[in-house]
């Protein structure tokens, strides 16, 4: 285990601004622990201070978010049971991105799906252990399409060319998490950015406009993520996805606050017909249909 610890995300939620529309949807959150209650995994790449479910609970009711998806991040490994547990006291509000291994039962994945799991997530990045098994990626990705999942995929936007092929045969609706985590330094022309905005040509091709604070060069309050996130959402109004991404874990730069987060969204997404169309419509028809 190579472990290291992560920052605890601001406790001060600001109110924001930016009145959000009914039934809005954090579409990238998580859940961890209590690690008394929910242990994190042996071989983790990094250990969270303890984000409860209470606590994203109250920074929702503070930004005005309704709806949440939950994706079960690397600390928790495959063990989905504290995400499990917030879906089944959420009344229906709650979905779920659960993370599982080759060896997942038949019964395993239906119990999931009962439960409010709506994907799968793998994770490509090279400091939380590079590229997964693509074997088990492939066995995988022909299990969950019977059950009318997706995939959604935790990369850096240069590795999009390097996949592209597998990308390519995808079967299932799959999501790129973060823009790609493509650096702002680069500007708009960059190639991994080009190649992320050519991907989304595919229709099965989806985006989450979150991690701003992971794609800005600046630091808080992040606005030179603000034209990476509008060219996706004019490349793909109807595939487009937000998250707040609470409780920002592994950020190695500023800490943001959740409220401000909403109002960064704003300037994306300043006509209230498209905000509706990205917190809204777009997270109900992929989760909630």
């Amino acid at each position: 285990m190579t472990d290291r610890s992560c920052q605890a995300p601001d406790p001060a939620t600001r109110t924001p601004r930016t009145r959000l529309p009914p039934g809005a949807c954090d579409a990238h959150c998580h859940v961890f622990g209590p690690a008394d209650r929910y242990p994190y995994a042996p071989d983790r790449a990094y250990t969270p201070p303890d984000a409860p479910l209470a606590e994203l609970r109250r920074v929702h009711r503070t930004i005005g978010v309704e709806r949440a998806v939950i994706v079960q991040a690397s600390c928790h490994g495959t063990d989905n049971t504290a995400m499990l547990d917030a879906i089944a006291t959420s009344g229906g509000a709650y979905r779920g991105i659960a993370i599982v291994d080759g060896g997942v039962t038949d019964a395993e994945l239906a119990r999931l799906d009962a439960g409010g799991i709506r994907g799968v997530r793998f994770n490509f990045v090279r400091h939380l252990g590079g590229a997964p098994d693509l074997d088990v990626f492939d066995a995988v990705m022909g299990r969950i399409e019977a059950l009318g999942w997706h995939v959604v995929l935790h990369l850096d936007a240069e590795d999009i060319l390097e996949h592209a092929a597998r990308i390519g045969r995808l079967r299932v609706p799959f999501v790129i998490d973060h823009m790609g985590r493509v650096k702002a330094r680069g500007g708009l022309g960059q190639a991994p950015f080009q190649a992320l905005l050519d991907l989304l040509r595919n229709p099965l091709a989806w985006v989450k406009v979150c991690g701003a604070e992971r794609v800005s060069s600046a630091g808080a309050p992040f606005l030179d993520a603000v034209p990476f996130a509008a060219a996706l959402v004019g490349a793909a109004p109807d595939r487009v996805l937000w998250g707040t991404d609470w409780p920002h874990p592994n950020i190695a730069g500023d800490m943001p606050n959740d409220g401000d987060l909403v109002d960064l969204l704003a300037a994306v997404t300043a006509d209230a017909g498209l905000r509706q169309h990205v917190l809204v419509d777009n997270p109900a028809r992929l989760y909630w249909a």
